[in-house]
């Protein structure tokens, strides 16, 4: 009995110790910093639609979505589509490990069917860049009037 005792105790403790070292390793892993800029690129896409919502539904989740996902680059760190279909407005929210990925994409996607496919069923309202981006860049997206601003600084 005091063996099958022990035994219990000594799995009772690894097992509290295996506990606090996950808790140290995701402590480590979502250390936050304060006012480090990451580089990341957020880009904020306000559009408005005429077209019926199975369609835009449609072409978000059976095109568009698809074709950034199967890219596979671990430069994109989010691509996702939120919808106010009362309003018919819709927000897309990219973000880019750094300038240079978003603009690599950027060059791809510019004039692709893809992104004809994009302007036939969605007009931009509003286009906000949130980060760093560099000036041959921002001379090609000059024609979508882009909001663009800077890191100044927070918790990420």
């Amino acid at each position: 009995m005091k063996k099958i005792l022990m035994i219990f105790c000594l799995l009772l403790l690894n097992a509290c110790n295996i506990q606090t070292e996950k808790k140290e390793l995701n402590e480590v892993i979502m250390k936050k910093e304060l006012n480090k800029n990451n580089n990341q690129v957020t880009v904020l896409v306000q559009v408005s639609y005429t077209a019926d919502i199975d369609e835009i539904k449609k072409f978000i989740k059976e095109e568009q979505s698809p074709l950034f996902y199967d890219l596979n680059d671990p430069g994109i760190v989010r691509f996702e589509w939120f919808l106010n279909e009362d309003e018919k407005s819709a927000t897309l929210i990219e973000v880019f490990k750094n300038s240079n990925v978003w603009e690599e994409l950027g060059n791809k996607v510019l004039g692709s069917p893809i992104n004809l496919r994009f302007r036939e069923l969605f007009k931009i309202e509003q286009l906000t860049v949130l980060g760093d981006v560099n000036e041959s860049f921002k001379k090609k997206i000059e024609p979508m009037n882009p909001l663009i601003k800077s890191y100044v600084g927070g918790i990420n």
